[in-house]
């Protein structure tokens, strides 16, 4: 895939590249294994801070998580490109797993993982289609309320 164009692309859509995301326990941000990279589960920062920490059908929306989603998928596209050099060797997204943190009753997680979904798309067309699977838990690392894995496809 074309590095400048996928760069200009995010710029297009009013959303930077952030620093790609570091280890912060024992695992590796990305790992390649032949033809697949995976991506860890990226959770939203934003300036450093948490964003949207919490629960949905707590105190979190369903707007606020996709945001996070979209973030996500951001710090994820990051981590691809500094462990790749650049996104010229990808073909595209295989498959994205985004856990929401939601109380029993939340069942709007399909909406809260469109915020990923949406953005990779957005940025690497059809190459940004992808299979999906959008879980709750009661918690995640942080006590943030999404967390995103990417597997991608190398040519």
């Amino acid at each position: 895939m074309d590095d400048r164009r996928i760069l200009d692309r995010i710029t297009e859509l009013g959303f930077e590249l952030p620093p790609p995301p570091r280890a912060v326990a024992s695992y590796l941000p990305v790992r390649v294994a032949g033809s697949l990279v995976f991506v860890a589960g990226q959770v939203a920062m934003a300036d450093g801070a948490l964003m949207h920490p919490g629960r949905l059908g707590d105190d979190v929306s369903t707007d606020d998580a996709a945001s996070s989603a979209r973030q996500c998928a951001l710090q994820a596209l990051s981590a691809l490109r500094e462990a790749l050099g650049s996104f010229e060797p990808l073909v595209g997204i295989a498959q994205v797993t985004v856990y929401v943190a939601s109380t029993p009753d939340f069942t709007d997680h399909p909406a809260v993982a469109n915020g990923a979904s949406d953005l990779l798309v957005d940025v690497l067309g059809e190459a940004g289609r992808h299979a999906r699977v959008a879980v709750g838990v009661q918690s995640l690392p942080l006590g943030t309320s999404v967390e995103v894995a990417v597997t991608a496809q190398l040519g």
